[in-house]
């Protein structure tokens, strides 16, 4: 068990210490100084705008089909409402003073010198969330959280964590943005997931950050046996500087991971977004999933598989369209076994679409745009559960307008 202590000096050591991915971000470029927002008994006292753009990022603001809600905005928690009863959810630092048995998972996903961004949240963390759901609860309605910088230049450090007990199921849905006002700002999100022997994660996030903003997740889940974790990544509009390569940890017998990514890179974005699976029990699975376009950003999708145990069995798949000669996607899939009996495979493409395609659909009835559009709604092939109409006919229509692009 990690103590404060050694957390501290942990992180002090490494707080100067350059990201190993990436751009490396100058903090002092970023204030740590935020005002204090008001607490909001109810969403919809946002502004018509604040809301709007929370549907674009699938947050529900009458939270009528929400087991419970948490938004930060900035550095200050405006609201925190849980419905479901085998559902907690308290701000993290209220949860440390209430559970001392919550030391036990505290950095223990991430470690707090992996480089400087986890070493500042471990010195000067901004709240976050802490969700727990009671063993062999199964959850009907997602849990939503919203992380959203509303003051320009401000940087957000978070810390979360979530815990599924044994035999419990959860489909958390989060959606990350700024103001439209910001042109500016900077987000570190340090996130540890512990998925319990028999239990089911679906982590769902959106992000939707403005042209100036650096965003630097670091993620970890730990899945015992026979637990399933799954991750869906969505980013389809401009960020400044994305880094993340969530790290997933399938340390029980038969447990499973996926991660799917779709990501969408538009001129002046730069994008370094990966995953990686660890199996470290028999029997365990893995697969990451990612589509990534192009339309003049900068997107390098790294995905890594380590078989470490008998009979585990992994896939990546990596697979790029380039809409713009302006763009560039960077494919860099690894593979590693340390096994005999570890079996572990990849598919990667990179590439424009092809004019026969095209013509095969025009072909058909379909004008040059509405080919394009279609083809590029097939590659992304959006299709994930508990998702509201409105963020499900944002996508649509950002697929529309990066195919005409």
């Amino acid at each position: 068990m990690k103590n404060e202590a050694s957390i501290q000096v942990k992180a002090a050591a490494a707080v100067d210490k350059k990201a190993a991915l990436g751009e490396d971000i100058d903090f002092s470029a970023f204030t740590n100084k935020s005002t204090e927002k008001a607490y909001l008994t109810d969403l919809n006292q946002l502004s018509d705008e604040q809301q709007a753009d929370l549907a674009g990022i699938g947050i529900e603001v009458k939270e009528e089909a929400r087991a419970a809600t948490y938004m930060q905005l900035d550095h200050s928690i405006v609201h925190c409402n849980t419905v479901n009863k085998d559902v907690e959810m308290l701000d993290i630092e209220d949860a440390l003073k209430k559970y001392s048995w919550l030391s036990e998972y505290w950095w223990q996903a991430v470690e707090p010198d992996v480089d400087k961004y986890a070493a500042r949240t471990a010195l000067q963390q901004n709240h976050g969330y802490f969700i727990r759901v009671k063993a062999g609860a199964k959850i009907n309605y997602p849990v939503q959280t919203c992380m959203y910088i509303g003051q320009a230049g401000v940087v957000q450090n978070v810390h979360n964590v979530i815990i599924v007990e044994e035999g419990a199921e959860l489909h958390v849905i989060t959606g990350c943005a700024t103001d439209p006002k910001v042109d500016k700002g900077m987000h570190i999100g340090i996130s540890e997931y512990y998925v319990k022997k028999g239990g089911k994660l679906t982590f769902t996030m959106i992000h939707r950050w403005g042209d100036g903003v650096a965003v630097r997740p670091r993620t970890g889940v730990i899945v015992e046996e026979e637990g399933l974790y799954i991750s869906n990544y969505i980013c389809m509009h401009s960020v400044h500087d994305l880094q993340m390569y969530p790290t997933t940890r399938l340390v029980g017998k038969g447990a499973v991971s996926r991660i799917n990514s779709i990501l969408v890179a538009p001129p002046g974005s730069h994008m370094d977004v990966g995953g990686r699976a660890i199996l470290e029990a028999p029997e365990t699975k893995a697969e990451i999933i990612a589509r990534t376009l192009s339309t003049g950003g900068v997107v390098i999708n790294r995905g890594h598989l380590l078989g470490q145990a008998a009979d585990s069995k992994a896939h990546l798949e990596c697979h790029g369209l380039l809409l713009s000669d302006k763009g560039i996607i960077h494919a860099v899939p690894e593979l590693e076994a340390r096994t005999a009996n570890a079996e572990l495979s990849h598919e990667a493409a990179v590439g424009k679409i092809a004019p026969e395609e095209i013509e095969y659909l025009m072909a058909r009835g379909l004008n040059e745009e509405e080919a394009v559009a279609t083809i590029v709604r097939g590659f992304l092939n959006v299709n994930i559960e508990g998702l509201p109409d409105a963020l499900m006919k944002e996508i649509d229509s950002a697929i529309q307008e990066f195919s005409l692009a």
